[in-house]
């Protein structure tokens, strides 16, 4: 439940870690941005929880050496789903706390993976430390909202592999996805979602559908995202009015 993710947050490391461990076995209630019409909450059955682990373990290259720096809501999927439950399955370092863009890259130095949405990626550019900063050997993870292409670049100029990400609140959230290095060619359009999918999708009069285990519903889900399949690439347009 929600109670629960918001005791993790207030409470002792040992506590913490107790908390996440019932959320694994009898799931968890999550709270929705809103991007699908008014905020609401979805409940994770244990199962999903499973199959979303196992996806973001392979697609963000998780061990059980990697630190997790979360600075997200942890009552959101991006916090509680996409890095920091399935590290504790890992039994990873992991780190919560609440952003700060003066002190993410002092902070994130100890630590191999994030994530952060556009805002927080635009805030801690500009910041003095990200001028001089060398991210070689982190991976961070960009999604939650349109994800603009310069983001991709400095991220990766500075060292960083960023993993391109996309997820709802209903799927994923490593449902769709693309990881970009140094050696790779940043497409100058705006809203790419990815090349790699991890559930089954279609697209029907520009509205992206998914289905899968990682999904809540068990038939399709229409997103209301409108998107467009370039090459093997997708991306975002719109959301459907």
């Amino acid at each position: 439940s929600l109670d629960l993710l918001l005791n993790f947050l207030l409470t002792s490391t040992k506590t913490k870690w107790k908390s996440m461990q019932q959320i694994l076995t009898n799931g968890c209630t999550i709270s929705s941005s809103g991007t699908t019409g008014t905020p609401k909450q979805i409940f994770r059955t244990p199962e999903n929880l499973k199959a979303c682990n196992e996806i973001a373990i392979a697609v963000q290259m998780l061990t059980s050496e990697s630190r997790v720096y979360t600075c997200t809501r942890m009552t959101h999927a991006g916090g509680l789903l996409l890095q920091t439950l399935p590290a504790y399955t890992l039994g990873c370092d992991i780190h919560t706390t609440s952003f700060s863009a003066f002190k993410f890259i002092t902070e994130f130095e100890n630590y191999t993976h994030t994530f952060l949405p556009p805002q927080m990626c635009e805030a801690v550019m500009k910041t003095k430390n990200f001028a001089t900063c060398d991210l070689t050997g982190k991976i961070v993870c960009m999604g939650s909202d349109v994800i603009p292409s310069k983001h991709i670049q400095a991220f990766i100029d500075k060292g960083a592999t960023v993993i391109a990400n996309w997820g709802m609140s209903e799927a994923g959230p490593n449902a769709i996805n693309k990881t970009f290095t140094q050696e790779d060619y940043i497409f100058s359009q705006d809203g790419i979602m990815g090349d790699t999918f991890c559930c089954e999708t279609k697209i029907i009069d520009n509205e992206l559908y998914v289905r899968g285990d990682i999904c809540v519903y068990d038939d399709w889900f229409a997103t209301g995202d409108l998107v467009e399949l370039k090459g093997d690439v997708l991306y975002y347009l719109n959301r459907k009015t």
